[in-house]
């Protein structure tokens, strides 16, 4: 009989024993550990883990069975925080965007394509410019227009938005409006943006332009989680490029968005793969 691959993905003040009560927990089930990272931060002397193991585990019932046996026998015993990922079961996902549409392209193809282990449940606009991109794809387009002095009810719609479709991850797919307070605090960990800059950086309209005054040698990306602080959320990826001083402003943006995308797309998988750890102001990406 075919058995399950559960993903295991915990954090826990670093001490003597974790590692061996998790396999420890795995091989006593009888299970078989096919990936395993883990990761100490010596200064926040904290310790992190994504095990991926076969189980024989299938129903629903005998997973919230697997997920409570951790919790008594290990989890307890650490003060862990955890979570037990049923087999392919994919993040639901909302992506908002605005006028451009370079990021949601990439993310559209990869997960057509089945390489972004994402259900999209909807794409969220304060623009009519991608609804037959997005319809195209067979996916539905929520056009909530901001109206002038109106914006936090706009707001509202998407955060009811999320919540109506069960959805667990929100794209920032280069959505041009500043989250409030409350919809960061609300989102916690579950909104990831994407900045046109390898922050600290140029902000503001028309970055690439000012990258060009600057006379800049690189120019990149940065995909980090959204935080009350604006562009200065925990940081997933990051990525750049050459440039030089042949290249026109246009050649620059035209430069940057190719790297947006791949840092964006880098940082939804990453994320939906369970490899990311919020560290304080940092993060811990266990990617292999």
């Amino acid at each position: 009989m075919k058995r399950n691959a559960y993903t295991l993905k915990a954090s826990c003040t670093d001490t003597v024993g974790i590692v061996a009560a998790v396999t420890g927990f795995i091989a006593d089930r009888g299970g078989l550990i096919t990936e395993m990272s883990h990761f100490v931060d010596d200064m926040a002397q904290k310790s992190f883990i994504r095990t991926v193991f076969e189980d024989d585990a299938t129903s629903d019932d005998e997973t919230r069975a697997l997920q409570a046996a951790f919790k008594e026998s290990v989890a307890r015993r650490f003060a862990m925080t955890f979570s037990i990922i049923p087999p392919n079961q994919k993040l639901r996902t909302l992506i908002a965007v605005s006028r451009q549409s370079h990021c949601l392209n990439s993310l559209l193809y990869r997960w057509s394509d089945g390489h972004l282990p994402i259900e999209i449940t909807g794409v969220v606009s304060n623009h009519e410019d991608q609804r037959s991109r997005v319809e195209w794809y067979g996916l539905p387009y929520h056009h909530f227009r901001i109206e002038p002095g109106r914006k936090p009810e706009q707001e509202a719609r998407i955060l009811d938005l999320f919540e109506e479709t069960g959805s667990q991850l929100l794209i920032l797919a280069r959505y041009m409006q500043i989250l409030t307070p409350h919809a960061c605090s609300v989102l916690g960990g579950r909104a990831i943006n994407i900045h046109h800059s390898f922050l600290p950086g140029f902000k503001g309209a028309r970055p690439y332009h000012q990258a060009f005054e600057r006379g800049v040698k690189l120019i990149g990306a940065t995909a980090h989680y959204v935080n009350t602080e604006l562009d200065e959320g925990p940081i997933i990826e990051q990525d750049v490029v050459r440039v030089d001083h042949t290249m026109t402003a246009g050649e620059l943006e035209r430069l940057g968005q190719d790297v947006e995308s791949v840092v964006l797309n880098r940082a939804v998988r990453w994320h939906a793969e369970h490899r990311v750890f919020e560290n304080g102001h940092r993060t811990v990406v266990l990617r292999h």
